[in-house]
């Protein structure tokens, strides 16, 4: 109840004065209609300072967050700027197990938002004894948003449990950290990669969505559907 009224508290404030998009730890831009991208930051060593993209898909007056930001504190943030602009947050969905797609689930079953992940991404929060997503997608495909937003796991890569979402009102596909930016030179943290499954993982999603015009990575600058290919060949060693 306490958190409850800080937050209804706090929206009264900047429903009249303005969320700024861009702070220390976030910042939201448009990419497209009804479609937003939010980065979140979080020093990590040895690469100090790291953004990490979501997205916010916007519904008539529903907004449908696509992971969290790094952290609570951040994912508070965002939520604030969603109710700023008169949306209600509906459900998230959680591409895979890592803090950087993960961190605000807690935040979130907090305030009775639907969250959203494969079992198997729960199995592996589990593990690390972090908290499950309120429901559970148990196939392959999945569609969260009739025509809207559309999950899809394709198998291993960056980690066991990554899937992917699709946009397909905007050809937008999210890769999360299963892509990388075609500045990558290296496929970054690969402890819980699946090397040797990932660039046959990436093709299943090419295969899948032919019409895609836009490629959100979980770092780095968006792209095309260069950046599927761009990391199938370092998956590859090419």
């Amino acid at each position: 109840m306490k958190l409850f009224t800080i937050i209804c508290l706090f929206v009264l404030y900047v429903t009249s004065t303005g969320v700024s998009a861009n702070s220390e730890k976030l910042k939201i831009k448009k990419i497209a209609e009804n479609v937003y991208q939010h980065i979140s930051y979080k020093k990590i060593e040895p690469w100090g300072l790291v953004g990490a993209s979501g997205l916010i898909v916007v519904d008539d007056k529903d907004a449908y967050l696509i992971d969290t930001p790094w952290t609570q504190e951040a994912t508070q943030e965002l939520i604030l700027w969603v109710q700023s602009k008169k949306l209600k947050v509906k459900s998230t969905i959680i591409t895979h197990f890592h803090e950087d797609a993960s961190g605000g689930i807690p935040f979130l079953n907090k305030l009775k938002i639907n969250t959203y992940a494969t079992r198997l991404t729960n199995n592996l929060l589990t593990r690390q004894q972090k908290e499950n997503t309120s429901h559970e997608i148990v196939s392959p495909e999945f569609e969260l948003v009739n025509d809207t937003i559309e999950v899809f796991y394709p198998g291993a890569g960056h980690t066991d449990d990554n899937i992917v979402v699709w946009l397909p009102k905007s050809n937008i596909l999210f890769g999360g950290c299963f892509v990388k930016s075609i500045k990558s030179r290296n496929l970054g943290n690969v402890e819980d990669a699946s090397i040797k499954e990932w660039p046959i993982s990436l093709q299943k999603v090419i295969d899948k969505y032919p019409n895609i015009q836009t490629v959100v990575p979980g770092h780095g600058k968006i792209g095309d559907i260069d950046l599927l290919k761009h990391t199938q060949h370092l998956a590859s060693g090419e």
